[in-house]
């Protein structure tokens, strides 16, 4: 199972990294739209919009970074945390199912828990 463990906080290392990925590209775009109109209102708006968007991202992606870097050194609290990460997860088709229940699978086997202890 520790080989299980390890696969899986790299996965989610790599699906935050994703998702910090999209927020950049999402910033850069609908920010630099703004800029190639000139238009300071549009500067303006499109600049907070790519602002949230870019955030809202990060702060999705940030706790599946912590996780995946947590279970990576077996750390007690990154199984409940990776457990809450996979389950919100399965909301997010298909990548997110995938790793959800790959992850639920992993973490609540017993052999799992006794790596944590």
């Amino acid at each position: 199972m520790r080989q299980h463990v390890t696969l899986l906080g790299a996965f989610l290392i790599a699906h935050s990294a994703l998702s910090l990925l999209l927020a950049m590209i999402l910033f850069i775009s609908i920010a630099g739209g703004g800029l190639l109109s000139g238009d300071a209102t549009a500067i303006a708006i499109t600049g907070t919009v790519a602002a949230v968007l870019a955030g809202f991202f990060i702060l999705l992606a940030l706790p599946g970074l912590i996780a995946g870097i947590g279970l990576l050194h077996h750390k007690k609290w990154a199984r409940i945390l990776g457990l809450i990460v996979c389950i919100l997860g399965l909301l997010a088709v298909p990548l997110g199912t995938a790793l959800g229940i790959y992850g639920i699978y992993v973490l609540t086997r017993d052999e799992t828990s006794a790596l944590f202890t």
